[in-house]
C-alpha cells in the first residue's frame, strides 16, 4: 500500500486524520483520534475510523450513513458516530463518515492468524451468537446486508471479558445494504450484491437477496471459522466463475469438517437449506442448542451520543454561544455537548426556549457567526459553512 500517494482529506473539527488502514472502491478507511479526548464535554471516544471519500464521489458512504441512522442501536452493530466534510489540501473536499474501531481487526485477521486451523467452538459460538443479534437487528428493522463476510465483521474491545474472549464481533460495511422487498413484487437487480464465496443460491440462480440470503452468508462464516478456510476452499476454486458455477447448479454443499460437534454440523446444516422459505432466520438460530450456555454478555463499551453532522452541530452552538464563549473557545469545544449530564432532548429543549426568547438576536448573531470562527479553526476544515448545503443528499 502505498501511503504517500493516499490524497490529504484534512482534519476534522474534533478530530485528527492518522495512518489509512483499508481501502476499496468506495473510498479509504483512516484511523483517527479525538483532539480532546479527556473532555467530559467531547462528542468523540479517543480513537475512530474514518471513512472518506471527495464528495463528488462520496455517494456509496452517503448511502452507508443513511443505512447506520435506520439500524442504530444495537451492540452488535458497528456505531456511528457521525459524519462531517472538511477541506484538504489544494481545496479537495471530502466527506467522511466516523465509525466505531475495531481495535481486534477484522474477523478474517483473527482467521488467519491462526494459520487455517480454525477457531475453538467456543470462540465460534461467542462470535456467531454475536453476528446474529447484529442480523437479527438488521433484519427486524428491513434491511438486507448483502456482503456478509470475515472482513466485514470487527472486532471491538467489549470493556469486559465475555467467558474468555475480550473482543466482540460487530457487523459493519452497509454500503451494498438494501431494504427487503417482502412481498412486494420483485424489481430486477442490474448486479450481484456482494462476495462470491458467500452468495446463496437464490442470489446467483434468481438474482433474489433477501433476509434468507443473508443467513447462507453467516453459515459460510461459520463454517469459515470452525476450518480456517473459505467456503467452497475444498473443491480447489478459486476463480469467482468457477465459484458461481458450483453454488448454480446446487449438486453439493461447501464441505463441513469432519472434527466438530452434532449440534455445530446441525447450526450449519440450518444455514445451508438450498430453498430460502426453508433456511432457518436469525431468530430461529439464537435459540439452537450451539449456542446454549452462553449466557447475557451485555455491552460495556463506552457510549457516545450519535452526531448527526459536525457541520450542523457547530452551527447550531455558534448561534446559541455568548460573544465572550465564541471569542474563548476553541473549535473541538465549539462542536462539542456535555453528554455526561444532561440527556440530548434536554439539551434540545433548551435551545428552543432560548430561540424563542431572543429569536431576533440570534439571527444577527448567526450573521456575524462564520467571521468570528475563521480565526479559531484549522485551515482544513474552516470552510465547512460554505459547502454545507452543497454536499448533504
Amino acid at each position: 500500500m502505498d501511503w504517500k500517494s493516499s490524497p490529504k482529506y484534512g482534519d476534522g473539527i474534533a478530530w485528527f486524520r492518522g495512518a489509512m488502514i483499508g481501502k476499496g472502491g468506495f473510498g479509504r478507511v483512516y484511523l483517527a483520534t479525538s483532539k480532546n479526548p479527556r473532555s467530559k464535554y467531547s462528542c468523540f471516544p479517543s480513537v475512530m475510523a474514518v471513512k472518506s471519500a471527495e464528495v463528488s464521489v462520496s455517494g456509496s458512504i452517503q448511502k452507508e450513513r443513511e443505512v447506520y441512522s435506520n439500524v442504530k442501536g444495537c451492540p452488535s452493530i458497528i456505531r456511528c458516530i457521525g459524519e462531517e466534510t472538511t477541506i484538504g489540501e489544494n481545496g479537495v473536499m471530502a466527506y467522511n463518515l466516523l465509525l466505531e474501531y475495531g481495535s481486534g481487526g477484522t474477523l478474517s485477521d483473527r482467521i488467519k492468524k491462526l494459520g487455517g486451523n480454525g477457531l475453538s467452538e467456543s470462540e465460534v459460538r461467542v462470535y456467531a451468537r454475536s453476528i446474529l443479534q447484529g442480523l437479527n437487528h438488521i433484519h427486524g428493522i428491513g434491511y438486507v446486508h448483502c456482503d456478509l463476510k470475515p472482513d466485514n465483521v470487527l472486532l471491538v474491545h467489549s470493556g469486559r471479558r465475555t467467558r474468555d474472549y475480550v473482543f466482540r464481533a460487530k457487523i459493519g460495511d452497509f454500503g451494498l445494504a438494501k431494504r427487503a422487498q417482502g412481498n412486494k413484487k420483485r424489481k430486477l437487480e442490474p448486479y450481484l450484491r456482494g462476495t462470491p464465496e458467500y452468495l446463496a443460491p437464490e442470489a446467483v440462480v434468481d438474482n433474489v437477496q433477501e433476509f434468507p440470503s443473508d443467513i447462507w452468508a453467516f453459515g459460510c462464516i461459520v463454517l469459515e471459522m470452525l476450518t480456517g478456510k473459505p467456503p467452497w476452499n475444498g473443491e480447489n476454486e478459486s476463480n469467482a466463475e468457477d465459484i458461481l458455477r458450483k453454488i448454480k447448479e446446487g449438486c453439493v454443499l461447501p464441505n463441513f469438517p469432519n472434527n466438530i460437534s452434532k449440534e455445530a454440523r446441525d447450526f450449519l446444516k440450518g444455514c445451508f437449506v438450498r430453498k430460502p422459505m426453508f433456511r432457518l432466520t436469525a431468530e430461529m438460530l439464537l435459540n439452537h442448542p450451539f449456542l446454549e450456555g452462553l449466557g447475557d454478555d451485555g455491552d460495556e463499551d463506552e457510549e457516545f451520543e450519535e452526531v448527526e453532522d459536525l457541520n450542523e452541530i457547530e452551527s447550531i452552538l455558534l448561534v446559541y454561544a455568548s460573544d465572550d464563549e465564541l471569542n474563548s473557545s476553541s473549535s473541538q469545544d465549539c462542536c462539542s455537548f456535555d453528554a455526561g449530564e444532561e440527556s440530548e432532548e434536554d439539551v434540545e429543549d433548551e435551545l428552543i426556549s432560548n430561540f424563542d426568547e431572543e429569536n431576533q438576536k440570534k439571527k444577527l448573531r448567526l450573521s456575524r457567526a462564520p467571521s468570528l470562527m475563521l480565526g479559531s479553526t484549522n485551515q482544513s476544515s474552516h470552510r465547512y459553512r460554505f459547502h454545507q448545503k452543497q454536499t448533504r443528499i
